[in-house]
């Protein structure tokens, strides 16, 4: 079976949406933790600097999986493998 140009232009678009709602996860992991990190250092104000350390790099390990699917997004929209 083969498939037209536009049919795998509509694939791929729909693909790369598909990809860009990973990133929802991590938006409302990041804010979870943002709000439990001000809440720690409201009780524990000199514990601050370990706090926000742990926090940021927790963050940022979170942030990986919405980085990804941004990737797939990107590749499905502008490498296009399969048209001639």
């Amino acid at each position: 079976m083969e498939f037209n140009n536009e049919f795998i232009l509509g694939c791929s678009a729909i693909g790369a949406g598909l990809a860009v709602i990973a990133g929802i996860g991590p938006g409302v992991g990041q804010g979870i933790a943002a709000g439990y990190g001000a809440s720690a250092v409201g009780r524990n104000p000199g514990a601050q600097g370990k706090i926000m350390t742990t926090m940021l790099l927790g963050q940022a390990v979170a942030e990986t999986t919405g980085l990804y699917g941004l990737l797939i997004a990107f590749l499905l929209l502008f490498v296009k493998p399969l048209l001639p």
